[in-house]
């Protein structure tokens, strides 16, 4: 029950984050704001500020919406309306509309950044991926997926693999074996190792392929648990960088996919599915599972949110991208039309995926 309500509020706090993107951004370049609502449905609480906006909380807690005054209607009243979104100047709306996707973003590499900058970065080691027939390391006893943490005092964690060589390389012929401190499991190890000369290759090797991996443990649990180490600000920023931009990189990537090929088509979910997916993450791992999946839902939401589909933040930004062009607005009444149109298909495909994933729940 825990983890359904965690999905819940993931996605409250997804959608919610988006809105107030677009309600800062809003009240920033001075355009008036109808409503900002947190969930969706009955509401529960009110209260309308000296600006004029109405705040409420909503019986539903998976959502929300920032509501512009004259915003996709075709009544010639509120578009007459002075505080009307239409009739504001096109750079502030444009700005007021991508910082909806903007903030799903923003959320995604301040969660990230402070996650690692409070909890650390996981700690790396060099780990035997596989162990040559015959080969010394062979007869030391190394196995694959055995963690090296040492050799011959020179401490191999949060290194590259270069002073994994390095250690080997730097062996003299007739000198002492190595010794080797490695973690099996829960185990700690110490063997004791003499590499060969490879002709081929000019050095000293053990006969083994490594890799660099995420340091871990077994705890008095039973479960794996990532090992970590501190990170300043800039090393927190980096790799919140670095992870986002890979992440999104790889959503465009599969998107293309999806477009192109019909790759993935099967696994695309509705509300139903995700909350599913994610109670199911949450319940197995815990927190990092939920900041995990916050993460990448975000930065998906924001990148579905650019595409030009009629009723998404991308078709409004096409349209205020064309009024530039053609130095005047479209009439905002066959905007409209358009942009309701498109709240007809998502709603439709928002059903249909819903009721799949109920089916794929059933059975």
């Amino acid at each position: 029950m825990l983890s359904i309500l965690a999905a819940i509020l993931l996605l409250g706090i997804l959608i919610t984050m988006h809105e107030l993107g677009h309600f800062l951004a809003a009240r920033a370049c001075g355009i008036a704001v109808r409503e900002y609502s947190i969930g969706f449905g009955p509401q529960l609480f009110h209260r309308t500020a000296k600006s004029g906006t109405e705040f409420s909380i909503r019986v539903i807690p998976m959502g929300g919406y920032c509501a512009f005054y004259g915003e996709d209607t075709t009544d010639e009243q509120s578009l007459a309306d002075p505080r009307a979104f239409a009739k504001q100047a096109v750079w502030k709306r444009m700005i007021t509309v991508l910082m909806g996707p903007g903030m799903n973003f923003l959320l995604a590499f301040a969660v990230l950044f402070f996650y690692i900058w409070i909890g650390g970065t996981a700690s790396t080691v060099p780990v035997i991926a596989s162990v040559e027939e015959g080969s010394p390391a062979m007869a030391a006893g190394l196995t694959a997926g055995d963690q090296v943490i040492e050799i011959d005092g020179v401490n191999l964690v949060d290194t590259s693999l270069e002073t994994f060589t390095e250690a080997i390389s730097g062996y003299q012929e007739g000198s002492s074996p190595l010794q080797l401190s490695v973690i099996r499991g829960s185990e700690n190890l110490q063997l004791s190792l003499t590499p060969f000369y490879d002709e081929e290759l000019d050095r000293y090797r053990f006969g083994i392929s490594v890799s660099t991996s995420t340091r871990t443990t077994v705890g008095a649990d039973g479960r794996v648990h990532v090992i970590t180490r501190p990170a300043t600000l800039v090393q927190a920023a980096s790799i919140a960088w670095n992870n986002c931009t890979y992440a999104g990189t790889a959503m465009v990537t599969a998107l293309k996919n999806l477009v192109t090929r019909g790759e993935g088509l099967d696994q695309t979910s509705g509300p139903v599915g995700i909350v599913s997916m994610v109670s199911s993450e949450v319940r197995t791992g815990g927190m990092d599972a939920f900041i995990n999946l916050l993460i990448l839902i975000s930065i998906n939401l924001g990148i579905m949110n650019l595409l030009p589909i009629p009723g998404l933040d991308g078709s409004r930004f096409l349209f205020q991208v064309l009024e530039v062009i053609r130095r005047k607005p479209i009439p905002p009444e066959k905007e409209a039309v358009v942009h309701l149109a498109g709240f007809v298909l998502l709603f439709s495909l928002m059903i249909f995926f819903t009721y799949r994933d109920i089916m794929n729940l059933i059975r």
